[in-house]
């Protein structure tokens, strides 16, 4: 990219604030909005001396109006604990956000990457799971507010690229950790890093054996800026995410290696709509975007876990 000025929503939370971090250094005009529903200026704290990097408090459920190049749209709570607290608003913020955005794009020529997810899959029937799949979701369960949500989003983005010609990107991002998790999102990277470090019993729901695959945050953003500068003519959806796949177990037992901790494991009973496999097939990153995720479980716990420490002060 070359200097450009490009918008960032949800840019205050723990994957756009990361991402404003690299669009800053790259020298683009960053302009951040967030409502700081989940997000928090401290993780962009240290931008806001920069000359090419404002911050406006914005709620994506009403319109904007800017002059940008570039829309990366990540609004949205993507914990079930903070999307179940409200619902009605999650489905709100993916499509009004969505709409809303793609207006903006509309009027101003814009090209727009919408942050999808692999909750669009719900529990799949296909493992790993490719683009196109079609997934296997409940339209009336706890997580739908997110799941659906996230689908009619694809489904607005495509409708403008195909009705409008609008330029369009859509990236489905698998499990993701690092340095700015919020702590009490209830992910469980987060909830077994905190329990932990606060020798408190570490929490597995189920058995154990289900699986995810966790990608760290540098990976994924790398992702997202190869994602947004592909050719006009191909536009997604793309799956984002590291393909290792770990048991919770396996990951709760690492945790606790790293950590030096002694604490307990104790087990609940599943959540409701709680896939027990999710691992993101990304051939199509690695043809289309010469991407592939380079940091392990291991090396990305590491600073993870340190950044947890600095905030509980442990």
């Amino acid at each position: 990219m070359d200097d450009i000025s490009v918008l960032v929503t949800g840019g205050a939370g723990f994957l756009g604030s990361h991402l404003c971090d690299r669009l800053v250094a790259a020298g683009h005009e960053v302009l951040c909005i967030d409502n700081f529903y989940t997000g928090t200026r401290r993780n962009v704290a240290h931008l806001l001396g920069r000359p090419n990097f404002e911050l406006q408090r914005h709620d994506v459920t009403f319109p904007l109006y800017v002059e940008v190049d570039r829309i990366f749209n990540l609004a949205c709570p993507a914990s079930p604990v903070h999307y179940q607290f409200d619902p009605v608003q999650t489905t709100k913020t993916s499509v009004h956000g969505a709409i809303n955005m793609l207006g903006l794009a509309k009027r101003v020529k814009a090209r727009v990457l919408q942050a999808s997810t692999s909750e669009v899959y719900g529990d799949p029937e296909i493992h790993p799971q490719r683009e196109d799949y079609w997934g296997r979701v409940n339209p009336i369960g706890i997580r739908s507010c997110y799941d659906e949500g996230k689908r009619c989003a694809e489904t607005l983005m495509f409708d403008y690229h195909r009705q409008h010609g609008l330029e369009i990107k859509v990236v489905r991002i698998f499990n993701t950790y690092g340095p700015r998790m919020h702590p009490n999102d209830g992910r469980v990277v987060s909830n077994f890093i905190v329990q932990a470090l606060k020798g408190e019993e570490i929490t597995i729901y189920g058995d154990g054996q289900q699986t995810r695959s966790f990608c760290y945050v540098d990976d994924l953003i790398e992702g997202l800026l190869r994602m947004m500068e592909t050719p006009a003519d191909f536009v997604g959806p793309v799956n984002i995410g590291n393909p290792g796949e770990f048991t919770m177990l396996e990951l709760a037992e690492l945790v606790m290696k790293l950590t030096g901790s002694r604490s307990k494991l104790i087990f609940r009973p599943l959540p409701s709509d709680d896939p027990k496999q999710r691992c993101p097939d990304i051939t199509l990153a690695g043809q289309k975007l010469g991407w592939a995720p380079t940091i392990s479980l291991e090396d990305g716990l590491k600073p993870t876990i340190a950044y947890f420490k600095t905030v509980l002060g442990v």
